[in-house]
């Protein structure tokens, strides 16, 4: 139980990497925000936390709203008096050659990928600092941890996913920034860079869950199983990762044992792009 009192709010946590990430915290001890745009969606895995014997609420909602960064931290704050580990693992993909994509389309990836992440940081930045203000002050010191969630797309860039690939190389750059910002407040940031991991985005295009629905309008999901081989052949490992083995990169970020690691970027890929 290495994270033991602590609070944690994971984005995106409905489903695939998040769920596992939220499973994963909250089986080492940490009470957990859930949150996915649909209520019963995120009140199961809340559920699912509750009979391992965790503690968990929901706070729904789009990610890219105005107001849900101040709503998401203040959910943390209210039920469990704390925070001390942030993911930033929502978001999603809508790929298309360059020259096939609308303006709309490419601020998209943005809004999800940078900004969302980028106002439930600066929500958090108010309390943190008087938290550690506090604990400095009585002569104590307390490790937070923020794990940004970028992509192989986002290190390598990936053909097709110019608009993906700049939210996620921008989340590399809020992560080394607040690395230097926040070291001052005992707050460490790291960003995870997943490679093929089996989710509803990487899995063939035509499968029965390749849509979703946001903001009103249908996402298609999934790629092209050719393109799906062909990324699988170049990976050394032979295989796709898990959700279960993509939340434990994020778990060791979160663990006391990485309390002198900030500003890192680790790739999750099964040796993909080396």
């Amino acid at each position: 139980m290495k994270l033991q009192d602590k609070v944690a709010i994971v984005s995106g946590s409905g489903r695939g990497i998040g769920r596992a990430v939220a499973l994963k915290l909250a089986s080492e001890g940490a009470s957990v925000v859930v949150n996915d745009l649909d209520a019963d969606t995120a009140d199961a895995v809340v559920a699912e936390i509750a009979a391992l014997g965790g503690k968990a609420i929901a706070c729904v909602g789009d990610v890219t709203a105005e107001d849900f960064g101040e709503r998401f931290v203040k959910a943390a704050l209210d039920a469990f008096g704390g925070l001390d580990i942030i993911v930033n693992n929502a978001g999603y993909t809508r790929d298309g050659v360059i020259q096939k994509q609308t303006d709309e389309q490419f601020q998209a990836m943005l809004d999800v990928h940078v900004t969302a992440p980028f106002r439930i940081l600066r929500a958090a930045a108010e309390p943190w600092r008087a938290m550690a203000k506090l604990e400095a002050a009585e002569g104590r010191e307390v490790i937070r941890k923020v794990v940004n969630i970028s992509s192989t797309s986002g290190l390598n860039g990936n053909a097709g996913q110019v608009n993906y690939a700049a939210g996620k190389t921008a989340l590399i750059g809020i992560t080394k920034t607040l690395a230097k910002e926040w070291g001052r407040l005992k707050v460490c940031v790291n960003c995870v860079g997943f490679g093929l991991i089996d989710t509803r985005l990487t899995r063939p295009n035509d499968a029965p869950d390749a849509t979703i629905e946001i903001g009103g309008k249908t996402v298609q999901l999934g790629v092209p199983a050719g393109a799906r081989e062909g990324f699988l052949a170049q990976i050394p490992l032979g295989r796709p990762g898990t959700a279960e083995e993509a939340a434990g990169a994020v778990y060791l970020f979160c663990t006391p044992e990485s309390d002198y690691i900030s500003g890192q970027i680790v790739t999750v890929a099964g040796g993909l792009g080396l």
